[in-house]
C-alpha cells in the first residue's frame, strides 16, 4: 500500500481545478462567443465562494496554530494557503488571457467593448447624460483622508481606489532655505463603490453595423472630473480592488432568541467577517496599494492576488446577448416526461407506475403541477416537504400556502442554513410561517440537505400515500439550469419511510430502521461499504461485478480507500465527477480498474447515482448525497433505490452517455504529473447527447 500523501488529491486543490475546467469552457473556440465569456463570470463566482468557505477554513486552521494535516488530507495549513494563492494568480492570469482573446474574437462579430479613452464625441455625450441620470445617484464615494477608520467593505462589491495628487500650496512659514522647498504635492484617496443597482455594462448607441458596450467602471472613470470637481487636484488615478470575506456563520448560544433569529443575525455577521483575499489591479501606485493596506488591516496570511483592470468579473454571467443568438448557446426546450401528461390527474398516472423527470431535459413543471393538485384536491389531508433553496419567486412555496388555505395539514422542513441562500430562506420562512404552515428546523447540529416529499391522500377510507424522491431542490430557477433527478412514486413502502424521515425530523431522539432508503447520517457510510463489499465478493468468485458513480463530489477518505479495495479486487468501476474528485484512478495496485472523469458543460451536473451490478441484478439509487464526510455523516441525506426496471434502464442510458464513443471528449492543456492528469485529463460534454436521447425517446 502506497503512503497516504500519494493516495489522495488535496480537496482544495482538485476544487481549484475543478474551476479551471470551467476555465477551460472559456477558452473552448467550440463554445459560442458570449457564452465563453459567461464561463469565466461562472469561474469568478466559483472562486469568490472558494474562498468566503474553504479558503476562510483553512486560514483558521492556520490562525489557531494548528497544522491541520488530520482534515486537510495530509497538508500543512500554512503551506496549502501559499499554494492555493499560486494556483489562484496563475488562473486568473489565466482568465485574463482568455477574456481579451474573447473581447478580440468579439469584435470579429462587430461587437465593441470600449473603455473610457475610446469613446467617440457621441458616446462621450450620452454617457455624460446616463451618468448624471442614472449613476451619480447611486453612487457612494469616500474620501480616506477625512475618516479615522477605514469603512468595512463588502465583498460581493468592487471598488475604484482613487488617488488624487493635488495642486501645490504654499506652506504657511517665513523661512525659506535651499534645503527646503517652499511648495509641496499632497496626495489625496478615496474609494469609489461600483453600484450593485445597476448594469455594470451598458450598451451605447449602436453605429452603422457595430455595436459598442462600456462597463459601468469605465463610464464611472470617465465622469472622474464630475465626481470630485469640487477638488483642486493635478492628477487623477482609478484602480480597481475587491476583498473577500469569510462567510462561515457564528451562530450564538443565547437561549433566549429563536432559530431564526440566530442564523438572521450569524448572516448579517458575515459583513464584518475577516478578509480572506484581496484583489487589485497589478499597475496600481505602491503608495495607494500600501496605503490600502495598512487602511483594511490585512495581514501576510491573506491572499493578495494580482489581477487585471477589471475585478468582480462574475457579472459577465449576465454579459447582454444583444439580440446575437447565433453568439449563444442553441436552445433547448423542455421536453414533457414521456406518458406523463400534464392534463388529468399527476396522483391517478402515478399510482399506476413510477416516473423519472430529469431536469432540464424535461421540464420541472411536472413539480409545481403536483404540489397544486394536492393542493386542490379534496381528497388529500397532508403535506410534508423538505426545502433547501427556494426560487426568488416561488410558485412551490405559494402552492404550499394555497394548501393550508383549503384546509390541509402542511408541514415544510426548511433548512435555514442553506449556505449564501439563508436570508431568502428566513423570509420565506417568516412567510409561510403567517400563513399557518407547520415548519420545523431540523435536527440540532445536522444540515437538511434531502430533497423528499411526501403527500397523503384519503382513498376508501385509507391513507395513500404519494410523492417524490430528488436529487435536487424544489427550484423552478434553478432547474433551468441545473440537472437533476426526481422520482415521482406511490410506491406505499418507499414513502412510508420518508414519512419516517420527517418523524425524525420532529422527535430526533428516536432513530427509525429502513428496509429500502438509505439515510444519513445514520446508515448511509455502512450501506456504502456493504454495497461495495458485495461488489468486490462477486469479483472475487468470478461473478459480474462493476460500480458506476455520478456525484458532484468524492471527498471521503474512508470511502476511497473502499473502492480502492475494489478496484484491487478486480471491480470495474466509472467514477462521474463534477468537482472535487479526491480518489486518483490508474495508479497500478491501487486503482488500475478505476476511470474518472469530469462533465462540464452548458448546464451544471448536479444529480447523484449509485449503480452497482449487483452479479446482473444491478442495484440503482438516487440519492442527495455527495460522498463526502459531511454528506455521509453530518447531514439528513435521502438515498432511494430505483425499483422500475424502465427507470432502472433510463438512468443505466444516461449514465453511459458520459462514456460513449460518440460524443465529444478533449483532452486538458495543462502539463500535469501523470496520476493527476489520470484523474482530471477528460472533460466529457455529454449533455446534448442526453437531450437527443430524450427527444428520441419521445418519438419512440
Amino acid at each position: 500500500m502506497q503512503q497516504t500523501k500519494n493516495k489522495y488529491i488535496n480537496r482544495e486543490i482538485s476544487w481549484l481545478q475543478f474551476n479551471g475546467r470551467v476555465l477551460q469552457e472559456a477558452a473552448d473556440k467550440t463554445v459560442p462567443l458570449i457564452e465563453r465569456l459567461r464561463f469565466i463570470g461562472i469561474f469568478s463566482n466559483n472562486l469568490d465562494e472558494f474562498f468566503k468557505v474553504r479558503y476562510a477554513t483553512v486560514k483558521r486552521i492556520a490562525q489557531a496554530g494548528k497544522g491541520g494535516r488530520s482534515v486537510l488530507g495530509g497538508a500543512k495549513a500554512k503551506d496549502l494557503l501559499e499554494q492555493i494563492t499560486k494556483i489562484v494568480i496563475k488562473q486568473q492570469a489565466e482568465s485574463l488571457r482568455i477574456l481579451n482573446e474573447v473581447q478580440k474574437a468579439l469584435e470579429g462579430e462587430n461587437i465593441f467593448v470600449i473603455n473610457e479613452q475610446k469613446v467617440s464625441p457621441s458616446q462621450s455625450a450620452y454617457i455624460e447624460k446616463y451618468f448624471i441620470e442614472k449613476v451619480s445617484p447611486a453612487l457612494v464615494t469616500i474620501i480616506l483622508d477625512d475618516i479615522d477608520e477605514m469603512p468595512s467593505l463588502k465583498d460581493k462589491a468592487a471598488y475604484l481606489a482613487i488617488r488624487m495628487v493635488m495642486k501645490e500650496q504654499t506652506r504657511n512659514t517665513k523661512k525659506v532655505t535651499r534645503f527646503f522647498k517652499p511648495k509641496v504635492k499632497k496626495i489625496k484617496y478615496a474609494l469609489i463603490e461600483i453600484p450593485k443597482t445597476i448594469d455594470r455594462f451598458i450598451v451605447l448607441p449602436t453605429e452603422g453595423e457595430k455595436n459598442f458596450i462600456i462597463m459601468l467602471d469605465d463610464l464611472i472613470r470617465h465622469s472622474l472630473g464630475n465626481i470630485f470637481s469640487i477638488f483642486e487636484y493635478e492628477s487623477l488615478s482609478a484602480h480597481m480592488i475587491k476583498i473577500t470575506r469569510d462567510a462561515e456563520l457564528d451562530i450564538d448560544n443565547d437561549l433566549t432568541k429563536s432559530f431564526i433569529q440566530k442564523i438572521s443575525s450569524s448572516v448579517k455577521g458575515r459583513k464584518s467577517g475577516e478578509p480572506v483575499r484581496f484583489v487589485y489591479d497589478k499597475t496600481i501606485e505602491k503608495d495607494t496599494f500600501e496605503y490600502l493596506l495598512e487602511k483594511m488591516g490585512i495581514d501576510d496570511i491573506d491572499s493578495l492576488i494580482p489581477g487585471g483592470r477589471y475585478h468582480n468579473r462574475k457579472d459577465y454571467m449576465s454579459f447582454p446577448s444583444l439580440g446575437r443568438k447565433d453568439l449563444l448557446y442553441k436552445s433547448y426546450p423542455p421536453l414533457p416526461v414521456k406518458g406523463l401528461n400534464m392534463e388529468g390527474s399527476l396522483f391517478e398516472k402515478i399510482a399506476q407506475k413510477d416516473y423519472l423527470q430529469y431536469a432540464p431535459y424535461h421540464t420541472f413543471a411536472y413539480v409545481v403541477r403536483f404540489l397544486r393538485e394536492a393542493a386542490l384536491d379534496p381528497k388529500v389531508e397532508n403535506i410534508k416537504i423538505t426545502v433547501y433553496r427556494l426560487a426568488k419567486i416561488s410558485h412551490v412555496a405559494s402552492s404550499l400556502v394555497n394548501a393550508v388555505k383549503n384546509g390541509k395539514k402542511v408541514t415544510v422542513q426548511i433548512e435555514l442554513q442553506a449556505r449564501f441562500d439563508e436570508a431568502a430562506n428566513i423570509k420565506y420562512a417568516e412567510q409561510m410561517q403567517s400563513e399557518g404552515v407547520n415548519l420545523i428546523f431540523g435536527v440540532q447540529g445536522l444540515k437538511v440537505h434531502s430533497k423528499t416529499c411526501v403527500i397523503e391522500r384519503r382513498e376508501q377510507g385509507k391513507l395513500v400515500r404519494y410523492g417524490f424522491v430528488s436529487t435536487g431542490n424544489v427550484n423552478e430557477s434553478t432547474a433551468k439550469i441545473y440537472t437533476d433527478y426526481t422520482l415521482f412514486t406511490a410506491d406505499q413502502n418507499i414513502l412510508k419511510e420518508v414519512s419516517k424521515v420527517f418523524d425524525f425530523f420532529e422527535t430526533n431522539y428516536k432513530v427509525a430502521k429502513y428496509k429500502h432508503l438509505i439515510v444519513s447520517p445514520h446508515y448511509t457510510r455502512n450501506a456504502l461499504i456493504k454495497l461495495v463489499n458485495t461488489e468486490i465478493k462477486n469479483a472475487r468468485e468470478g461473478k459480474e461485478a462493476y460500480i458506476k458513480i455520478k456525484v458532484n463530489s468524492l471527498s471521503d477518505y474512508k470511502i476511497i480507500d473502499k473502492l480502492y479495495d475494489a478496484s484491487r479486487a478486480g471491480v470495474k468501476i466509472q467514477l462521474i465527477v463534477r468537482g472535487i474528485c479526491c480518489l486518483i484512478p490508474g495508479i497500478p495496485e491501487m486503482s488500475e480498474n478505476i476511470e474518472a472523469i469530469s462533465i462540464v458543460d452548458k448546464f451544471l451536473e448536479h444529480p447523484r447515482m449509485f449503480i452497482f451490478g449487483n452479479n446482473g441484478d444491478s442495484k440503482i439509487y438516487i440519492s442527495s448525497a455527495d460522498w463526502m464526510t459531511r454528506n455521509i455523516d453530518k447531514r439528513v441525506e435521502v438515498t432511494c433505490p430505483i425499483y422500475d426496471e424502465d427507470i432502472k434502464k433510463e438512468l443505466l442510458d444516461t449514465f453511459n452517455i458520459g462514456w460513449s464513443d460518440n460524443v465529444k471528449a478533449r483532452v486538458f492543456s495543462e502539463k500535469q504529473d501523470n496520476a493527476y492528469r489520470k484523474n482530471q485529463l477528460i472533460k466529457v460534454r455529454s449533455q446534448f447527447a442526453t437531450y437527443d436521447y430524450y427527444l428520441e425517446k419521445m418519438s419512440n
